[in-house]
């Protein structure tokens, strides 16, 4: 077989968190399947991150991705909705390291200007153009599985380019390394 990897993207939220994941085959890209994960419905936070868990663990149990690349929490004003979405993104890493998959973080915009060419386009520019090259038939009525998806794009884009690449972490040991600051003994 071709040098093949799967590649799962994760736009993290507390509302919805996009997924989607891509099968590289070679030099070429192929879609497997988007999706959200709905947690509107749930008042608890802890509930909501109960289930970022399992559902990143269910993705990678059963599409066995060979590495990870999330979406980095951008940032914003409203401390408490950072706050929440940096735990969203926690808890989903913490999935991908549990199973001993590689991850790697992108900035919003990095992720922007690697599908589209432009670190300012819109939620719909980057679902085009993703629409486009992957060849999708329709776009979903929400735009975080598209999102989630070109973070999975994005890190295709970028493989074996140490430069542009945002923050990785192959388990706990690497990232507990890259992070002695913040280990407490």
């Amino acid at each position: 077989m071709a040098n093949e990897k799967i590649i799962l993207g994760i736009d993290p939220g507390t509302t919805i968190m996009g997924f989607g994941l891509i099968k590289v085959v070679g030099k070429k890209m192929e879609f497997i399947q988007m999706n959200e994960l709905l947690l509107q419905k749930y008042s608890d936070p802890y509930t909501k991150l109960k289930l970022i868990f399992e559902r990143t663990i269910e993705l990678i149990d059963t599409y066995h991705p060979d590495e990870i690349a999330i979406e980095a929490p951008f940032f914003g004003k409203n401390v408490q909705s950072m706050l929440k979405l940096g735990r969203a993104q926690g808890v989903a890493m913490a999935a991908g390291l549990s199973r001993q998959i590689p991850i790697t973080e992108y900035l919003p915009k990095k992720i922007k200007m690697a599908v589209t060419g432009n670190g300012n386009a819109s939620k719909e520019q980057v679902a085009k153009m993703l629409q486009s090259v992957l060849g999708l038939k329709t776009l979903p009525k929400n735009l975080d599985s598209t999102d989630g998806l070109a973070a999975a794009v994005c890190h295709f884009y970028n493989q074996g380019r140490i430069d542009v690449v945002g923050k990785s972490y192959s388990g706990w040991d690497a990232f507990v390394k890259q992070n002695e600051k913040r280990v407490k003994k």
